[in-house]
């Protein structure tokens, strides 16, 4: 399905990061925002097994290369919509690897944001010391 210059497209959200991403038939290079992944990731050997987590469980790592764009949020939840826009381009490619990625918890959006602040607290949940006297 995927030509040389085609391309299978996922978008994955967590918190308010939101990531594109773009498979291409390739040798299994990774960048993010034009940089190569690990370089994006400042080292981080940890976020950079958790970016290839759902080629890895798919075991197409050095099938396809993937370009992502990224935008929003912190690390983490970039991370995170990476992981997930990656998941949904597999799904795309190769419906049949659905089952095993659902299984690794790679195809459902983590629907956790960040409470909002309310009116004559300091934050969303904090309050004034309570003073009895």
């Amino acid at each position: 399905m995927v030509d040389a210059k085609k391309y299978v497209y996922g978008l994955g959200r967590r918190k308010s990061a939101t990531a594109t991403a773009r498979l291409y038939k390739g040798k299994g290079e990774i960048t993010i925002n034009g940089k190569p992944a690990l370089e994006y990731l400042s080292s981080n050997k940890s976020y950079m097994a958790e970016v290839t987590d759902p080629l890895a469980i798919a075991g197409k790592q050095k099938d396809y290369d993937v370009t992502i764009v990224v935008k929003g949020g912190g690390l983490a939840g970039q991370v995170d919509a990476i992981k997930l826009a990656i998941s949904k381009a597999l799904v795309l490619e190769a419906p049949d690897l659905r089952p095993v990625l659902k299984k690794a918890g790679l195809t459902s959006r983590d629907p956790r944001e960040k409470e909002r602040k309310k009116y004559g607290l300091r934050s969303a949940r904090k309050r004034e010391q309570f003073s009895k006297r």
